[in-house]
């Protein structure tokens, strides 16, 4: 941790927000680890929730005060990308990691676009809640939506972090009728249950899928949720969906290569990429306001900010799910 000048409006349409939480986020230890490069000191963070302090002289639908939730991609929401659904390749996007979410206080730009109000100041108690909904809820709910999960469907998940986990709540919201997580942890089996799950696939790799197989009959399930981002959790995701299909993919893939002929005799659907929160931003907060969902229990560790590389080095070692950060 280090002390850092105070960020202020640089472009019309920026808003400043006060942080009231942040998190650690399963791709954060991506450049942790080594595996993506960092050279030299690096902002980090791209999950916030907090209170506007200050707004640019553009912006129009958001004043200090208010609640907000944002994406880690800033979009317009306006352009033609974004009207489709896809605000995380808006024509404007800006990514919010390079601005450094945990902290005291965020730069976010094109705030009108990017940040949503919550109806009122939300209790304590909805925070955790809320900042789930800013990356890992809108990413699991995009996963679904992506494999095409819907009434009736057997679905499976790959992948216990937060994502996979609430990709679980997600399929079970959109009225999946069996849902198969992946995973050998046992609190995170409980979570998973919790949120939904019917069934809990403790095997990886050629074993998994098999085990998946067994389960739906030897034909695989309908739709497949692929939350990990390597070369096996894709193909087992692949290959754990039946013929007909859809695999929505939401792991940040590193190193992933899709075998050509596989692919092409699968007859298997590929959905996926940087999950489009903004999307579902309105009706996820809508849902977490009426406590029908409860997303905020992906955090089972909660340190003050000062205290993030703790955090970091938890997550490192599969001793937390997901770490929330008190500025």
């Amino acid at each position: 941790m280090e002390t850092r000048e105070d960020p202020r409006i640089l472009l019309p349409t920026d808003a400043i927000i006060r942080l009231s939480a942040t998190c650690v986020c399963g791709s954060d230890l991506w450049p942790y680890r080594g595996v993506e490069a960092v050279n030299g000191p690096s902002p980090m963070g791209h999950e916030y929730v907090g209170v506007v302090q200050e707004v640019g002289s553009g912006v129009e639908n958001i004043r200090p005060g208010q609640f907000v939730i944002g994406s880690f991609f800033a979009s317009d929401n306006t352009c033609l990308i974004c009207r489709a659904g896809y605000q995380t390749s808006c024509i404007q996007r800006e990514p919010v990691g390079g601005l450094g979410a945990q902290a005291q206080y965020l730069r976010v730009p094109l705030a009108d676009g990017t940040l949503v109000a919550t109806p009122d100041n939300p209790s304590d108690d909805l925070i955790p809640d809320l900042l789930a909904a800013s990356d890992v809820l809108g990413t699991g709910w995009f996963g679904a939506v992506a494999a095409e999960v819907g009434p009736g469907k057997t679905v499976a998940v790959v992948g216990d972090g937060a994502v996979g986990l609430l990709a679980v709540l997600a399929a079970k919201q959109l009225g999946a009728e069996r849902i198969i997580a992946m995973s050998r942890y046992e609190p995170r089996q409980e979570l998973a249950i919790h949120y939904g799950a019917t069934d809990i696939v403790t095997e990886r790799g050629d074993d998994g899928v098999a085990r998946i197989k067994d389960l739906t009959d030897g034909v695989g399930a309908h739709s497949v949720i692929e939350a990990v981002g390597t070369q096996e959790s894709m193909m087992t995701s692949i290959r754990s969906t039946r013929p007909g299909g859809h695999v929505g993919y939401v792991g940040v893939a590193h190193d992933v290569q899709l075998p050509g002929e596989e692919l092409f005799f699968s007859h298997v659907h590929l959905h996926g990429g940087p999950a489009p929160v903004r999307r579902f931003l309105p009706d996820l907060i809508d849902l977490i306001w009426n406590r029908q969902i409860d997303p905020g229990k992906v955090f089972d560790l909660t340190l003050p900010l000062e205290q993030a590389a703790e955090g970091y080095k938890a997550m490192d070692e599969r001793r937390a799910i997901k770490v929330l950060l008190n500025p």
